[in-house]
């Protein structure tokens, strides 16, 4: 099969595309012909040993897909060949920039048929790291007020949609380009980062979802009221000033009901699908260095088929 692969940790320059050697389903396990996989933070993140050096190579990074299901291990009986699903690999095993992989089906579902698989591709860990944090870790409420870092982004953009739904007066911070993007996911307030401090301007948030990291996270605590929440998805969760304030690392653990939950949401139009560019999966260089820009509107996906 082709695939992207990296030999050695680096810049987006290390990612190679050619053969790598087709996968088989083991006992629990399906084979799924590519047809779309999804570009991610933790994408580029794994190529460069952002958080630790790559142990195994060749390595096939890659952890969200759409495609059809070809082959299917012993004990597997929700699946047969033909049928049509999304996913989200573990982030030990991932190979999702390939046009084959073989994952445990207990975290695959069916793909609505109304969907492309560009879309599905698209929603699948992003839809899963927002539910985990706005729902569970956030445990967000109607007329709370949440604050959402980097709201144009895969992740953001969906947990925005998905606090709105639920009842949340939802602020968001962007650059004035994206300020209308996030308005039509219905931000009820955005603040430009370039131009103003959201320290300054903000305090007594019930819940803050940060995807920024950095100093941006340390900052969040600024704005959080006492027996407030904050969520942290890109490294680790700092630690609050006072007990009574919750600093959250979510539990992304991969679960069929997170990719069930992204559909009931989506098909039923609490949240709309994010905007997509596309790219060749030989053109995974060019797709990391847009990603590693960390200036994105919705989702990079690579159309594999």
């Amino acid at each position: 099969m082709k695939a992207v692969y990296f030999m050695q940790n680096g810049g987006p320059e290390v990612l190679q595309y050619g053969e790598q050697p087709d996968p088989v389903a083991n006992e629990g396990q399906v084979v799924v012909d590519i047809h779309a996989a999804s570009v991610n933070g933790a994408d580029w993140k794994t190529r460069s040993g952002y958080h630790a050096p790559t142990k195994k190579f060749p390595h096939i990074p890659g952890r969200d897909f759409s495609g059809v299901v070809s082959a299917v291990g012993r004990g597997v009986t929700d699946f047969k060949i033909g049928d049509e699903v999304f996913g989200v690999s573990v982030h030990t095993d991932e190979s999702c920039y390939a046009e084959k992989v073989a994952i445990n089906a207990a975290i695959v579902t069916k793909k609505p048929a109304q969907w492309s698989h560009v879309e599905a591709a698209a929603l699948g860990l992003v839809g899963l790291t927002a539910i985990v944090s706005i729902e569970n870790a956030l445990q967000v409420k109607a007329g709370q007020t949440v604050l959402v870092q980097g709201g144009a982004g895969g992740v953001a953009s969906f947990g925005l949609q998905l606090a709105k739904h639920l009842g949340a007066r939802v602020i968001t911070t962007c650059s004035a380009a994206n300020a209308d993007y996030v308005k039509s996911l219905g931000a009820d307030q955005v603040i430009d980062y370039n131009k103003e401090d959201f320290t300054k301007v903000l305090k007594d948030c019930d819940a803050v979802f940060d995807t920024v990291g950095g100093e941006v996270a340390k900052n969040a605590f600024k704005v959080l009221k006492r027996g407030g929440r904050a969520a942290f998805i890109n490294g680790p969760a700092p630690t609050p000033p006072y007990e009574d304030m919750a600093s959250l690392k979510p539990d992304a653990s991969r679960k069929r009901a997170h990719l069930d939950r992204i559909v009931q949401l989506v098909t039923s139009g609490a949240v709309k699908l994010p905007q997509i560019t596309t790219y060749a999966l030989a053109d995974a260089q060019a797709a990391h260095r847009v990603s590693e820009g960390r200036h994105l509107r919705g989702k990079l996906v690579f159309k594999v088929r």
